[in-house]
């Protein structure tokens, strides 16, 4: 149970430094609709925007999913449960955010130089996100079993 507690204050902890950003994102988002230049967007870049917008609404409805839990599931003996579905919806919030970001980028860099460099620069911000948040994690996670599977048997040599 205190395991479940701890790794429940870590995933909270994680949740409020990402949270501030997806606000910022959705923040500016809903301030773009009054700029003076939306009413000139094409047709493609108001399909992006509001792919954007939902997006931000999607990745910030999946990190405040696990506050929703817990205040339901209180004093019910289901911490591990909670701690169990809470790390699910921060993992799907976090792919939702990369999809949130890369749109945001295509959205702006469209605006500012056109289509193709968009594409560019949307796939670009993706793969970040895929390296730093998913293949970067995935990396050390099978090196820290490698390192334990090594320490775990003998030494032959000696």
């Amino acid at each position: 149970m205190e395991r479940a507690d701890r790794n429940f204050a870590e995933l909270l902890q994680e949740l409020r430094v990402i949270q501030t950003g997806v606000q910022i994102l959705f923040a500016f988002l809903l301030t773009l609709v009054f700029q003076a230049r939306f009413p000139g967007l094409d047709s493609f870049q108001r399909g992006t925007y509001v792919t954007t917008l939902m997006l931000a609404v999607l990745a910030a409805a999946l990190f405040t999913a696990p506050a929703a839990v817990h205040r339901g599931l209180f004093r019910k003996g289901a911490k591990k449960e909670i701690v169990t579905v809470s790390s699910r919806l921060a993992g799907a919030g976090m792919v939702v955010l990369a999809l949130a970001l890369t749109s945001a980028v295509l959205l702006v860099v469209d605006v500012v130089h056109g289509t193709p460099e968009g594409i560019a620069a949307a796939a670009v911000t993706l793969f970040a996100c895929a390296c730093l948040w998913g293949l970067l994690p995935w990396i050390m996670r099978r090196r820290l079993t490698e390192d334990g599977d090594q320490q775990a048997k003998p030494d032959r040599r000696s």
